[in-house]
């Protein structure tokens, strides 16, 4: 086929294969992008669904969160096989917090408290999932088992990325379609929208498909170790005791022995840390002969997701091991990619960006299965023929999913709110509603015409969003009225924001209910 031929016959070819990977993938993509891009503001959505903790004050000083702590470990878990300290430095973790975790046949195997680090007691806060629970779906797909969940996932993200590089591919205007949206001209707006998401948040969504699918890398790969390490649980383990060392740790002597104080340990830790904060530090087999001590410096530094490790002899302080945070280039790639997908480093300004590009990703998805159906939908209009099935399926799965899902979520605050805080579980029936809410959603979506459908759960957006602050000045003491005076800006952002968020659905619902009254189509309508 000559060049002037083929350049026509590779587009066709290209856009066949965007349009059909976008949408098969489509609903899946987008609930992934949308928990996470939660990831961005987690640590608020913490907070807001512990409003029993006090506003965070970080830093704090590692030795006197350390004494601190451990204290509380001594006295709540003095029988646990491992203790952990976490250390609040910036946002990534306000909070001083304790973990422990025991042997499986004891009685509370593992637990966690929050600690007050004037007084050194608990806070009294609520059981929950909170931001980090919903940021994890994006991968763990909640109810299935890991491994099925990332294949699932990585196949998802791999035809994201072949539907980017497509997309790049069929855009022969890229850069003019970047200026160009034309409202009110049906599927041309579609596709102006469509195009306009995708083209400012292009480097964005290739660096997060990208290394989305880097995260997935042992999963999708693992020929690539038994060809150097053999097969069978044995070459793994070698692979990943080589490419990620673990510190020099041993099974308990069952001895006891006084631990070092922590006072010269972390003065060693510091200034091997070179005046990099400690974030973490971690016990095995504390008060035990073969005691040992990881201090861990912050993974947050700067876009390389690794952080130095100094693990100690918990008897007598001496320093048995290290792992630095860079130990090869193609580790440090890994790194380095990993760390830009979480965004952890981001100060503020930088993770409003993630935010906003994360929330062009969603609009995105969301605008391109629409324009798959509004094309169908007046192609079946233009012919007089009945819309095919296929695509009245799609119809409703687009309003069960893309308006759907975010009120779904929104039920999730609300339950946050309203279930029994003895409630055995809680964390969990908070994420049940969400999916149970998200079912009736899709059903509603079925049983209603696709225009009627999108109308009535948009106004049903604006109310679960736009009351979410009034659910929460009923509720609790850490209303507006409160957090904005006090400077509380965890507390009163979440607010706000679910405020906006409300409104805009209002706004979006508005406009359809009068475009619905000025078209009044023949047939139920496609898209909003």
């Amino acid at each position: 086929m000559s060049g002037p031929l083929l350049q026509p016959a590779l587009r066709l070819a290209m856009a066949w294969l965007h349009t059909w990977m976008g949408l098969l993938f489509g609903w899946l993509l987008y609930f992934m992008f949308v928990t996470g891009t939660l990831g961005y503001v987690d640590t608020e959505i913490d907070r807001w669904m512990r409003p029993e903790l006090p506003p965070a004050s970080v830093p704090l000083r590692a030795d006197e969160a350390a004494r601190t702590g451990l204290a509380y470990l001594a006295t709540h878990a003095a029988g646990a096989r491992r203790w952990t300290i976490s250390i609040p430095v910036d946002r990534n973790e306000p909070y001083l917090r304790v973990t422990w975790r025991g042997a499986p046949a004891d009685p509370a195997p593992a637990g966690a408290a929050y600690l007050d680090p004037a007084t050194g007691q608990a806070f009294a806060a609520r059981q929950t999932g909170g931001g980090q629970a919903l940021y994890q779906m994006h991968w763990m797909l909640h109810y299935l088992p890991i491994p099925v969940a990332e294949w699932i996932v990585g196949v998802a993200t791999m035809c994201m990325l072949v539907a980017i590089v497509t997309g790049i591919v069929v855009h022969r205007r890229i850069f003019t379609d970047f200026f160009t949206f034309r409202p009110g001209k049906g599927q041309r707006s579609w596709l102006d929208a469509h195009n306009i998401a995708s083209v400012v948040s292009l480097p964005y969504q290739l660096m997060i498909t990208y290394s989305g699918l880097v995260f997935l890398m042992f999963s999708f790969m693992p020929l690539a170790a038994v060809g150097w390490y053999g097969p069978g649980a044995q070459g793994n383990q070698a692979f990943l005791e080589e490419v990620f060392p673990a510190p020099a740790r041993m099974d308990a002597a069952d001895r006891p022995v006084p631990m070092v104080a922590l006072d010269s340990l972390l003065a060693d830790a510091r200034r091997r840390l070179a005046g990099a904060p400690v974030t973490q530090l971690e016990f095995d087999h504390p008060g035990d002969a073969a005691a040992r001590i990881t201090v861990v410096g912050d993974f947050a530094a700067g876009p390389l997701r690794a952080a130095d490790l100094f693990t100690y002899d918990g008897a007598s302080g001496a320093l048995l091991s290290s792992r630095p945070r860079w130990s090869s280039g193609p580790k440090a790639f890994r790194d380095l990619v990993l760390g830009l997908h979480e965004g952890l480093f981001a100060g503020p300004a930088l993770r409003a960006l993630y935010l906003v590009a994360g929330l062009l990703g969603c609009a995105m998805v969301a605008t391109g299965l629409v324009l798959w159906t509004a094309k169908r939908r007046q192609r079946a209009e233009q012919e007089r023929a009945r819309a095919h099935p296929g695509l009245r399926m799609v119809e409703r799965l687009n309003v069960g999913t893309i308006v759907g899902l975010p009120v779904a979520m929104a039920t999730c605050f609300w339950a946050n709110r309203l279930l029994p805080t003895d409630l055995a579980g809680r964390g969990d029936w908070e994420l049940h509603v969400l999916f149970i809410a998200w079912a009736a959603l899709l059903l509603h979506a079925a049983l209603r015409p696709a225009a009627r459908g999108w109308l009535e759960q948009a106004w049903l957006a604006a109310a679960a969003f736009a009351l979410l602050p009034v659910l929460n000045a009923l509720t609790t003491a850490r209303h507006l009225g409160v957090s904005l005076p006090q400077g509380d800006w965890a507390l009163a952002g979440f607010d706000l924001a679910v405020l906006a968020l409300g409104l805009a659905f209002a706004g979006l619902a508005t406009r359809l209910a009068r475009r619905r009254s000025v078209t009044r189509p023949q047939g139920p309508a496609a898209s909003p």
